[in-house]
């Protein structure tokens, strides 16, 4: 399995762009964007998988992961 499994993907709508945009906290800042949003994911994980392979070459430690910490339902909580 890959290791991009190991951080969070998100696909959001943005008002203030009007596109969807995508991040993956903690792995890097920034992201991708654009109108489709399955197309917009499947940059993201792209960008994600190559972030990680970027992170190996130059020897760098892997930031600690974020999935698997439940924010789905963390986030319902605060709103």
């Amino acid at each position: 399995m890959s290791e991009s499994i190991r951080y969070v993907k998100i696909v959001e709508w943005s008002e203030e762009d009007s596109c969807f945009v995508g991040s993956c906290p903690g792995l890097f800042y920034g992201g991708c964007h654009g109108s489709d949003e399955k197309q917009v994911f499947a940059e993201l994980c792209q960008i994600v998988e190559e972030t990680i392979q970027l992170y190996k070459k130059d020897k760098h430690s892997l930031p600690p992961p974020t999935a698997g910490k439940d924010y789905a339902n963390k986030m319902l909580s605060i709103a």
